[in-house]
C-alpha cells in the first residue's frame, strides 16, 4: 500500500492547521469517518494477500492512532484557548460596587389593610377572620336577610353545587359572617374588625366579582348612636389625614342594622377635581347603624340586655379616595410597572405615631 507517510503527512498538517473546534470535527470525519480517506484505505485490505494485508493493515492503524492522537491533541489546545476567550469576555471585575437590589413594593390593597388595623388598633379593636366558603345561614339567614331578598339570587350571588341534603354554601357576599361567628361563640363585650375578600357577580370600573371589604362590630352594655358616629368620625380624619374633615349620616335601610345610616364624607369638586375635605358636596364611603335585635337574638345575646353597632365599607373603594384611582379594576392586572409606581416602601408601616 503505497504514499501512507504522505497520507499521514497530509492530514497531520490539516489537523495542525484547523482554526476551530468546528473545523477540527470536520476533518475529523474526512479522515477517520465511514466515508474518511484512512477509512476508504482499510476496505481494500480485502484484496491484498494475506502477508501484505497484514503489512499493510498495521502501516493504516499506525496512520490512524497518529491522526487520532493529534486530533486529540489539537481538540484540547483548542477548548483550552476557547475557555481563555470566554473568561476573558465574561471577567467580572470584584472592585465595582454590587448592583442594587431589587425591593418590592407593597400593594395599595395591602398597604390600606394595615392602615385599616393600626387605626382601629388604637380604639382597642381586634382583628377576625373567617372562611370565604361560607354557610347560608351565616351569611344571610342569622343576619336577619329574608328569602326573598335580591341579595340571595344567583344574579348577585355566587352559590356552590347542592350538598347530598339539598343545601348550598356560598362565596360570602360580605364579612358579616364572622361576625355571627364571633358573637356565637364569643361573650360580649366584643370590639372586632372583619377585613378580607368577598365575593359579588358585579364586575364595571368600580365593581369586581372579588372585592375587599373591612366590617366593625361593637357589642356591649352601653354603646349607642353616638358611639358609632364617634368612632366613624375619628377613623375617616386618621385615614384621610384631614382634621376637620366633615361625616353627614343619613338614615338608611339595612335588614341587620336597626337604625341604619349610609355615612357621607365632605369634599370639593371645583375645576373637576375631587378633593376629600370640608366643600360643597357629599361622598358616600360606608353603611353602619346599630345592630338589629333579632341578629343579637340569632346569635344567643339578650338584646334586652345588650346593644352595639356595625359598620362596613369596601377597602377598594376608600384606596381609591384616598390616593386618587379613578378605575377600580388597576387593582387586579397584575402590572409590575404600576407596581413600581404606586407601590409603598415594605418597611414604612403605617402608624398612628408616625402617621399614615
Amino acid at each position: 500500500m503505497e504514499n501512507l507517510e504522505e497520507l499521514q503527512s497530509s492530514l497531520l498538517d490539516r489537523v495542525a492547521s484547523a482554526g476551530d473546534l468546528e473545523a477540527l470535527e470536520n476533518l475529523r470525519v474526512q479522515a477517520l469517518g465511514k466515508k474518511g480517506e484512512v477509512t476508504q484505505r482499510m476496505k481494500t485490505l480485502g484484496s491484498l494477500t494475506p502477508e501484505e494485508r497484514k503489512e499493510a493493515g498495521q502501516s493504516l492503524n499506525r496512520v490512524k492512532d497518529a491522526v487520532s492522537a493529534a486530533l486529540d491533541a489539537r481538540r484540547a489546545d483548542l477548548e483550552e484557548r476557547a475557555l481563555e476567550a470566554r473568561l476573558v469576555t465574561e471577567a467580572v471585575d470584584v472592585t465595582l460596587p454590587a448592583r442594587p437590589a431589587e425591593v418590592g413594593r407593597i400593594h395599595p390593597i395591602s398597604q390600606t389593610f394595615e392602615e385599616l388595623v393600626a387605626i382601629f388598633g388604637e380604639m382597642g379593636f381586634s382583628v377576625a377572620e373567617g372562611p370565604h366558603i361560607e354557610e347560608d345561614y351565616y351569611n344571610f339567614t342569622a343576619l336577619n336577610i329574608h328569602e326573598a331578598h335580591p341579595a340571595r339570587q344567583e344574579m348577585d350571588t355566587f352559590y356552590m353545587r347542592p350538598a347530598a341534603d339539598g343545601s348550598r354554601k356560598v362565596l360570602r357576599t360580605h364579612t358579616s359572617p364572622v361576625q355571627i361567628r364571633t358573637m356565637l361563640s364569643q361573650k360580649p363585650p366584643i370590639r372586632i374588625i372583619v377585613p378580607g375578600r368577598t365575593f359579588r357577580a358585579d364586575h364595571d370600573a368600580t365593581h369586581s366579582p372579588m372585592f375587599n371589604q373591612v366590617e366593625g362590630l361593637v357589642i356591649d352594655k352601653k354603646s349607642h348612636m353616638g358611639h358609632l358616629k364617634g368612632t366613624l368620625t375619628a377613623f375617616c380624619r386618621a385615614f384621610f389625614g384631614v382634621d376637620d374633615l366633615p361625616l353627614r349620616f343619613r338614615p338608611s335601610y339595612f335588614p341587620f342594622t336597626e337604625p341604619s345610616a349610609e355615612v357621607d364624607i365632605g369634599c370639593s369638586r371645583e375645576g373637576g377635581e375631587l378633593k376629600i375635605g370640608p366643600g360643597k358636596d357629599w361622598l358616600e364611603i360606608l353603611g353602619s347603624g346599630m345592630v338589629h335585635p333579632k341578629v343579637l337574638a340569632n346569635c344567643g345575646i339578650d338584646p334586652d340586655e345588650y346593644q352595639g353597632f356595625a359598620f362596613g365599607m369596601g377597602i377598594e373603594r376608600i384606596a381609591m379616595l384616598k390616593y386618587g384611582f379613578p378605575d377600580l379594576r388597576i387593582f387586579y392586572e397584575t402590572d409590575l410597572r404600576w407596581m413600581k409606581h404606586y407601590g409603598f416602601v415594605p418597611l414604612e408601616i403605617p402608624s398612628m405615631v408616625r402617621g399614615m
